[in-house]
């Protein structure tokens, strides 16, 4: 049964059943809203989805059969495929969840004779290997290029990618490394390109929250040529770290370095200001702002307003963001989508979803047509309440108006299904996501593991725990610990070191929830404190009566 026809049957049953409060949400169709004249792609960037070969390929990759490596490499070989850069690039984009099946694919295609190097698919297997934090992986294919033809070699983007991904996993001085050994070749000696490699160092830190070690390496460079001065765009990155992380005093002093250094702001340093003011929350000094800004001959742009309605939207002051999308579209921009998907967040976070709906009437009336992006507010108001059967209703319509959802939407969709044990359409979801070229993320597939596994289907669990392995993702040490404990009691001992040796072949975390079931111990524990605890509250008339010692302290944590 297709999940269409799942759906179809969800919707009978559902007639049955008390009516829900009915609202209206546009979508418009896909096909009309097409410019006159799109621009053209290249034919390479954008293969089609019904190409058979790339459908044999997606076949391939997806078998459970086939483990990466030697087996893959001779289905490949005997499927007689022509991996094109432009084929492969279409299926990277598809299956960038599964790094270690996209690695045996890159190695067998640039083995063959025919294959034509492209730097776009060599960047997006970086891209993988470092989103999989397979970082030496990723260094061998770099070294190995850097090495052959030199018009063949990594580019300014494949170095970028490997920053962003170390700093995204937490490592900001490989990042920095990184950075150095580019200064360091003699392909990268241009200034204007170590300037900008740098200034994407620092922001890929701040980014993630490492601004001091951002703001010290900037110091050092400083100190090694004194000659050199940071450009404005150096200070905005600077800028909007320290206010990403709550430090209003940093942010000014940096504002006092620029006057310092006579670098004048610019509308991106308001906009930067006024974004990390109204993620503090502070809306009302974000105005305050925007009238120096003038005051300062600084005319405001979308980018200046569009965090200013995030911020009221998001404060549940609908009716002050509406007035600001009115001073917005006097302005020769007018709104963006990101104005109008703020309004669509806010009004959904607020639960207004008839409000949500004429933000996108109003959307589509300024010809600024919604996306996947829009409707996933809608999406993840519904999961939040539970109304799964809204949501299904939302994702029938939009498959019918032509739309593709996004990994977010279909994991949101395969959590929510899972969460209310309806696994016969989770796992239709998750067949639908696989014949578009999705994979399951680690919290998609950790909730439909543990579905499979409370609904005693032990056999199809144990499939979706080993195909994680071999899509390149490690499962949760909880997962894998209550699934042989399990087996171990059911007397299955044979699946459950099969499990084991898969976990005991990668490096992981065994460290434990608190909350794991498997503790009888813990509960008892937990047991005595609450009612050591409870008697002490009996006889406490405030807290400061508590008295100091051990067990009272334990009882509170």
């Amino acid at each position: 049964m297709s999940f269409r026809r799942c759906l179809a049957t969800a919707a009978h049953h559902r007639r049955h059943l008390a009516a829900e409060p009915t609202f209206s949400i546009p979508i418009p169709p896909l096909v009309k809203r097409n410019p006159p004249h799109p621009p053209t792609p290249p034919p390479a960037l954008k293969p089609s989805a019904d190409d058979p070969t790339s459908a044999r390929i997606s076949e391939l990759l997806h078998n459970p059969a086939l483990q990466p490596g030697p087996d893959l490499e001779k289905a490949l070989s005997a499927a007689e495929i022509n991996p094109t850069p432009a084929l492969l690039l279409g299926i990277f984009k598809k299956f960038d969840s599964s790094p270690k099946p996209l690695f045996t694919l890159f190695n067998w295609a640039r083995k063959r004779p025919d294959y034509g190097f492209s730097i776009d698919v060599f960047n997006a297997m970086v891209d993988s290997l470092g989103k999989a934090r397979e970082f030496d992986s990723a260094w061998c294919v770099i070294l190995d290029q850097i090495g052959g033809d030199p018009s063949e070699r990594p580019n300014f983007d494949t170095f970028v990618i490997m920053i962003r991904r170390y700093a995204r996993a937490g490592l900001p001085f490989a990042a920095i490394r990184t950075y150095e050994y580019v200064c360091s070749l003699d392909s990268f000696h241009d200034s204007n390109a170590g300037k900008n490699l740098l200034e994407t160092l620092l922001d890929s830190l701040c980014k993630e929250r490492h601004v001091r070690i951002a703001s010290n390496y900037l110091d050092t460079c400083i100190k090694k040529d004194p000659s050199w001065s940071p450009s404005v765009r150096t200070y905005n990155v600077l800028l909007h770290g320290w206010l990403r992380i709550g430090k209003l005093k940093r942010a000014e002093r940096i504002r006092e370095q620029m006057r310092e250094a006579g670098v004048e702001a610019n509308v991106v340093t308001y906009g930067t200001l006024v974004e990390g003011l109204c993620q503090m929350r502070q809306p009302d000094m974000a105005l305050e702002l925007v009238d120096e800004m003038r005051a300062e001959g600084v005319e405001p742009n979308a980018i200046v307003y569009n965090p200013i309605i995030d911020a009221l939207g998001e404060a549940g002051r609908l009716k002050e963001a509406l007035g600001m999308l009115e001073r917005l579209s006097v302005l020769e921009t007018g709104p963006t989508l990101s104005t109008y998907n703020s309004l669509v967040k806010g009004f959904c976070k607020a639960g207004d979803l008839v409000g949500a709906g004429k933000v996108v009437k109003m959307m589509m009336n300024d010809k600024c047509f919604p996306t996947i992006t829009t409707y996933g507010y809608f999406f993840k108001f519904l999961s939040k309440v539970g109304k799964t059967e809204a949501a299904l209703d939302l994702y029938n319509q939009m498959i019918k108006s032509g739309y593709d959802l996004d990994r977010f939407t279909y994991h949101l969709l395969v959590k929510m299904l899972c969460r209310d044990e309806r696994l016969d359409l989770a796992t239709q979801v998750a067949k639908e996501m696989r014949a578009r070229g999705v994979d399951l993320d680690l919290a998609a597939s950790t909730m439909l593991i543990h579905l499979l596994w409370k609904l005693q289907r032990y056999d199809e669990a144990v499939f979706e725990f080993v195909d994680m392995f071999r899509r390149g993702i490690v499962p949760q040490h909880l997962t894998y610990q209550r699934m042989t404990d399990d087996l171990e009691r059911r007397g299955m001992t044979k699946t459950a070191h099969k499990l084991h040796d898969l976990m005991a072949s990668v490096p992981r975390s065994t460290k434990l929830p608190n909350t794991y079931k498997g503790s009888q111990e813990r509960r008892v524990s937990i047991m005595k404190r609450a009612e050591s605890m409870s008697q002490i509250l009996k006889t406490c008339k405030s807290p400061s009566d508590l008295p100091r010692t051990d067990i009272s302290r334990r009882a509170l944590w």
